[in-house]
């Protein structure tokens, strides 16, 4: 069976989004059940950030949530945008001044960032429940007629 450009490059963006989005809900996970909120409040507020309990569970729930739409390609570019803001954040706050390399270096966060960036560009590649939807509602054609 061969493959054109568009569907190979389809199932990759598949395989990206699924791959993200299992990441985000286990790193979410973690933050829920291992770090809890209070504690990652407690981190939160040790990096000067503001309202730290409430940036926690947004920081939860975007990592649960969005993790999960991921990888039903629900509202891949929404969640996508989240997860590359969470990610500049991470960057900027956290991983940055610890240098590039792993174990604290900003290499690993800045992989999900540019993975993000690519989703949003993308979509959510095939078997995505986005295409449905968009089907369903005429695509782009029928926004566009709409803002004409």
């Amino acid at each position: 069976m061969t493959m054109n450009l568009d569907t190979r490059s389809a199932w990759g963006t598949t395989l990206l989004r699924i791959a993200v989005g299992l990441v985000f809900i286990a790193h979410g996970a973690q933050k829920l059940f291992v770090m809890t909120p209070a504690g990652l409040s407690g981190f939160f507020g040790q990096l000067g950030l503001p309202v730290p309990l409430a940036s926690a569970w947004l920081v939860i729930a975007v990592e649960l949530v969005g993790g999960v739409a991921m990888v039903a390609g629900l509202g891949t570019r929404i969640a996508a945008a989240l997860f590359a803001a969470t990610m500049a954040v991470a960057i900027a706050t956290v991983h940055g001044p610890q240098g590039f390399f792993l174990p604290n270096g900003y290499e690993y966060v800045l992989v999900l960032f540019a993975a993000s960036i690519s989703l949003i560009v993308q979509g959510g590649g095939a078997f995505a429940i986005d295409n449905i939807l968009w089907e369903r509602k005429g695509g782009f054609a029928e926004l566009s007629a709409a803002r004409a």
